[in-house]
């Protein structure tokens, strides 16, 4: 083939496409200066036949082109007309290009010669002694050894140089085949992010069918095997318990979700209800003690530990780490230990679970407990990826043919993989000489980069040995990628069957127990709270200043009841208040006035304020315990004791203030009290109804007592005791029936007394004048005038404030609850904690159906974008 100049080309290209638009551009073009050479060619005579061609000026013209050439002549006379400015441009950009390209010539030869000159004045020195680079001798060397010098130098500079050129390559072919790599991983990763939200949200329903989720890769292997390693080096962070002793002992769910452009690593105990955990020291003491918490006779548990790990630096997975494999049970653990470790791992290690099986390169295949338990549960090989970790201590020969294993295959195959750099090069990482860190980067991140950094470094300098294996780190995340991605897609359609059938299942019962009624936790922690004001309304409204007077007269009557009984209603007192020469006789009328204003200042003593503002509070609460029993909220503990704390913590805001304004309120009494007519009629007759009710609960425990014991009995009992009450002798009588016995008398003594009081004050005690010979009426008046004043401010110090309060304060409760304590809220009722389950349970089932719907969908739409003729 002959080659034609450049610019013979582009005139011939020039007249051809002018001729014949339509046509191409030919590929090759053969001139020589004159049609004659060109007719002398080989190629000539192979193309003048079919083809014959005229020649124009030296250049050759199809037949065809030269009749068109007439009718085209006119446009091309314009174009050739334009030609120079075309040809000046072009003249212009390939000026600027040669410079560019001789300035960056310049620059690199530069750069060159400053580097050999700087490596040979260094080789020098290394060499013979040279001390710089200033080409003086070494005193002690004799002659002058520069040819020498020069000539190693050369050669040492011409092998160093090749070693930088292989090098260099090697660098840029690793380089272009991780950007590739990232790009196939970055072009999986939001189908499988979407699968793995899939199987999270199948494993939040509550289903009996063990198949209704998506497969997952559960990693196993023996304690030494480097299993944790594996797992801290795909995650890139050390998060796993480690220790001599088992401390695996439940399965760890672990899901890693990708999360472009966050900064930090962040962990989630969905089941502990921890979240945003960024240090990675306590998500190791959480699992060890989650794992501790296993008793040593147990051993074992398959409760799992939920875990989610987000990261801009992990992939999208779903793994579950499982126990380590033990050969022989310690002395500290039971015999069954290993029974129940395989039994354990036999649940997870069932289909459609991705098996990746974890073996050391110093221990030999054949013994490897990860082997002899995938190949158990996956007999073929189909579903297992073989880990080959440590490949650092045997020779790289040993490790291409463990990798390349044909005595145990693996359809997936083996990947070999360093995840720890020895200690030296650890440590290199991790403190210089004064301590302190080389790098900014987290203790983590140096580990993890020492770790890749040597791994790197290992592969690449045995290239030849792993030539077709499948090594490193990053090529066992990039394969779980893939094989978890491409497991999951098979299992959508058969997962999406079982999902609509249970979808139907319980639909079907969330229509016939619950009528399809919407109902969430939250809505319903309203609606009840809602019922609670309301009747805090009602309450309101009926606890007003009447009622808050009867409550606190209740208790003052009482108190009086107790001073009558104390200091009046006893046999020589009442001789001494019965008799008529008593009330003519001075001495004997100002001992009564005395008695009677010590008993005053006794009930104007007895710290009303606060005896009043604890009553009025104890009420509200008891009264806020009867609403709250009244309504739902009684089957729910957690939101009763908030609305009681509450409530209490209103009152006692203004319990202080309260108690001693009424204090202040009812200090006149304690020194006068004037009293009206009006008063003390009101005053007699609420005595009369008093004493009247002290008589009757005094006779109907009286009668309690005889039918217990029998009216003779008991008649007999007292007779006794009124003979000689203190007397040990018992006669036959129980220290029951004797105990009884003196309640009775008791009784009917005060019996007796209430009746004679009864009669005087319905005889006498008419005016205000006679307050001294009826102390009921007095005391009782004095007890109306404290009520009435403490009421007063009650009313308006304390309960006006807690009705405004309260409702607020219980607003900012509930508002502070998270959706954890509102749903624990809610659960509290049988009955509601399956409603809210069952439609959760549905809304979950929805959404993964929706979900699995939409992938397939795409998946389907996609084959018949790149596959319109539906071959495989």
């Amino acid at each position: 083939m002959l080659r034609c100049e450049p610019k013979s080309c582009r005139s011939l290209s020039f007249f051809y496409y002018a001729l014949n638009r339509r046509s191409p551009l030919p590929k090759r073009c053969y001139h020589y200066g004159s049609a004659q050479f060109f007719r002398n060619t080989s190629y000539y005579h192979s193309l003048v036949r079919p083809s014959p061609f005229v020649f124009v000026s030296n250049y050759m013209i199809h037949p065809v082109a030269s009749k068109r050439f007439a009718s085209f002549f006119p446009k091309f006379v314009g174009r050739v007309v334009r030609l120079p400015a075309y040809v000046g441009g072009g003249a212009a950009a390939l000026t600027s290009y040669m410079a560019y390209k001789v300035e960056e010539a310049g620059n690199f030869t530069r750069d060159k010669l400053t580097q050999l000159k700087d490596f040979s004045d260094h080789l020098r020195a290394r060499l013979f002694g040279v001390s710089g680079g200033d080409g003086e001798k070494d005193p002690n060397k004799k002659g002058d050894r520069g040819g020498e010098d020069a000539a190693v130098a050369a050669a040492l500079l011409a092998s160093t140089g090749a070693e930088r050129d292989k090098e260099d390559q090697q660098g840029r072919e690793d380089e272009e085949e991780d950007e590739e790599e990232d790009r196939t991983e970055d072009e999986m990763l939001n189908l499988t992010k979407q699968m793995i939200e899939i199987r999270s949200l199948l494993n939040r329903v509550d289903s009996s069918s063990a198949n209704l989720t998506l497969p997952s890769i559960v990693v196993i292997g023996s304690q030494s095997s480097g299993k944790s390693s594996v797992l801290e080096a795909i995650v890139g962070r050390d998060f796993l318990p480690k220790g001599s002793n088992m401390v695996t002992r439940r399965p760890i769910e672990l899901t890693l979700v990708n999360t472009p452009g966050s900064n930090e690593a962040t962990a989630d105990f969905p089941s502990l209800r921890l979240y945003n955990l960024k240090d990675f020291q306590e998500v190791k003491r959480v699992l060890t003690d989650q794992n501790m918490a296993v008793p040593s006779t147990e051993a074992v548990s398959a409760e799992p530990i939920q875990l989610t790990i987000k990261s801009s630096r992990v992939p999208d997975l779903s793994m579950v780490d499982l126990p380590g494999y033990i050969q022989v049970e310690a002395a500290d653990q039971p015999m069954e230990l290993k029974n129940k470790i395989r039994l354990l791992c036999e649940r997870y290690l069932a289909e459609p679970n991705i098996i990746l099986a974890i073996s050391a390169a110093d221990v030999d295949l054949a013994n490897s407990s990860a082997l002899r338990a995938s190949r158990a549960a996956d007999p073929k090989g189909l579903r297992t990826i073989g880990v080959i970790t440590k490949l650092d201590l045997v020779e790289p020969a040993k490790a291409r043919s463990m990798l390349n294993s044909k005595k145990y295959p693996l359809k997936m195959g083996y990947v070999g993989v360093i995840t720890k750099a020895p200690g030296r090069q650890s440590r290199l990482f991790e403190k210089n000489s004064n301590g302190h860190g080389f790098f900014s980067k987290s203790s983590g991140d140096k580990e993890e980069d020492a770790s890749r950094g040597f791994e790197r470094k290992f592969f690449a300098d045995n290239r030849q040995f792993f030539t077709n294996c499948q090594v490193s780190t990053k090529k066992l995340r990039q394969k779980l990628i893939k094989i978890l991605e491409t497991s999951m897609s098979s299992a959508l359609e058969p997962t999406s069957r079982l999902i609509q059938q249970e979808l139907d299942d319980t639909s079907y019962l969330f229509k016939v127990e619950f009528n399809d009624r919407q109902l969430t936790p939250k809505s319903y922690l309203l609606n009840n709270v809602d019922v609670l004001k309301l009747a805090i309304k009602e309450f309101q409204e009926r606890f007003n200043r009447y009622e808050l007077k009867s409550i606190l007269k209740a208790d003052i009557d009482q108190r009086v009841l107790d001073l009558l009984a104390s200091r009046y209603w006893k046999d020589d007192h009442l001789l001494e208040l019965s008799s008529r020469k008593a009330e003519k006789d001075d001495s004997t009328a100002l001992y009564w006035h005395k008695k009677l204003e010590l008993c005053s200042s006794s009930l104007t003593k007895v710290g009303v304020g606060r005896l009043s503002t604890t009553l009025v509070t104890n009420a509200i609460l008891r009264e806020l315990e009867n609403i709250l029993d009244s309504t739902q909220l009684k089957n729910h503990d957690l939101i009763k004791e908030l609305v009681n704390n509450t409530a209490i913590n209103v009152l006692n805001s203004k319990y202080y203030a309260t108690a001693d304004q009424v204090e202040n309120c009812i200090k006149p009494f304690k020194y006068e009290i004037d009293l009206e007519d009006r008063d003390w009629t009101v005053a007699h007759e609420h005595s009369v109804r008093l004493i009247k009710e002290e008589l009757r609960q005094c006779n109907d425990r009286i009668q309690t007592i005889k039918h217990a014991t029998g009216g003779r009995k008991l008649q007999q009992v007292m007779t006794y005791l009124q003979k000689d009450p203190s007397r040990e002798e018992t006669l036959g009588f129980s220290a029951m029936l004797l105990e009884r016995g003196r309640e009775a008398l008791f009784l009917e003594k005060r019996s007796y007394l209430l009746n004679f009081r009864l009669k005087t004050l319905k005889g006498k005690c008419q005016t205000t004048a006679d307050k001294d010979m009826c102390p009921e009426v007095f005391l009782n008046a004095v007890g109306d005038k404290l009520t009435s004043t403490a009421v007063l401010f009650l009313n308006v110090e304390l309960l006006s404030d807690f009705f405004y309060s309260f409702p607020i304060e219980l607003d900012k409760k509930l508002s502070a609850l998270t959706d954890d304590q509102v749903e624990l809220f809610a659960k509290e009722d049988p009955r509601i904690a399956r409603h809210i389950e069952l439609q959760k349970r549905k809304e979950l089932l929805e959404l993964a159906l929706d979900k699995i719907d939409s992938i397939l969908v795409f998946r389907k739409s996609y084959k018949g974008v790149h596959n319109p003729s539906g071959q495989n």
